[in-house]
């Protein structure tokens, strides 16, 4: 296998296993350990799709990354608002 294969199974990997920790209620999408792996996993996702050149998974784990780090972003204000 070579390194983009392993680093895009990686990332596929992270958002599937959080997609289906969401899907049957054990994290909900309010957490950040369901953020966090949905910037890791759509980030490590985008940079194997930058490694091959694959423009529309460029755009699509990008934007993916970009929006799960908007949520983070919130989701960190939030906190420290209600502190």
């Amino acid at each position: 296998m070579d390194f983009s294969t392993i680093i895009g199974s990686l990332g596929v990997t992270l958002l599937l296993i959080a997609f289906f920790l969401n899907l049957f209620k054990f994290i909900s999408q309010e957490y950040l350990l369901y953020i966090v792996m949905n910037i890791v996993g759509a980030g490590l996702s985008c940079y194997a799709s930058i490694l091959i050149h694959y423009m529309p998974f460029i755009i699509l784990e990008g934007t993916w990354c970009l929006v799960a780090v908007a949520a983070f972003v919130k989701k960190i204000a939030a906190s420290s608002i209600n502190r």
